[in-house]
């Protein structure tokens, strides 16, 4: 195996702590242990980490564009300061029912990550996810997915509904497992 020309990430779940109520605050984003080293280490590896996320608390009016600018600073001093970097953000910022094409698992973030960083191949590039939607975002594009179990909601049906689409889907207990495997398979090759 080869190394990915890029690696996406969920933001919610899978960098930092998911809550049921939304992170509507900068105070409310908490990475998961381990999440801000695995996107350094993707770094030391040459590999690009663009995020793709769904924000539909903006698109519900639960914050402003501002607050939303403010929890996406604090995310990212707090990759730069563990050594990571993002090479590209992509958010959705609207509410399921305005049936936009950019929210998961519709691809249309993803499509607009890929034109971004230049990748002509999806099948080059991996997205981590912690849902079924990212999974569907990802197989409808043709990137790989992997699952993290650190996201919100029924891991097991979240799982389930994920193996539907993907019946031998990598899942991981993070994003740090998922991201030292990566690069295992990578060396090891």
């Amino acid at each position: 195996m080869h190394l990915p020309k890029a690696v996406l990430l969920d933001r919610d779940g899978v960098i930092n702590f998911d809550s049921p109520d939304y992170i509507l605050t900068p105070e409310q984003w908490r990475p998961i242990p381990g999440s801000l080293e695995a996107i350094a280490a993707l770094g030391r590896a040459g590999i690009p980490v663009a995020i793709v996320s769904n924000q539909s608390a903006l698109g519900r009016g639960m914050f402003d564009a501002v607050t939303m600018e403010a929890i996406h600073e604090r995310m990212i001093a707090a990759i730069e300061a563990a050594g990571g970097h993002i090479t590209h953000a992509a958010y959705c910022p609207h509410a399921p029912e305005d049936h936009c094409a950019c929210r998961k698992p519709k691809p249309g973030l993803l499509i607009e990550t890929l034109q971004a960083l230049g990748i002509r191949e999806a099948a080059d590039t991996v997205m981590i996810g912690d849902s079924a939607r990212d999974v569907e975002a990802a197989v409808a594009v043709g990137v790989r997915p992997v699952l993290v179990r650190t996201g919100y909601g029924d891991a097991g049906d979240i799982l389930a509904k994920a193996r539907r689409l993907v019946p031998d889907i990598p899942v991981y207990d993070d994003l740090a497992a998922a991201v030292d495997v990566l690069l295992q398979e990578v060396t090891c090759s």
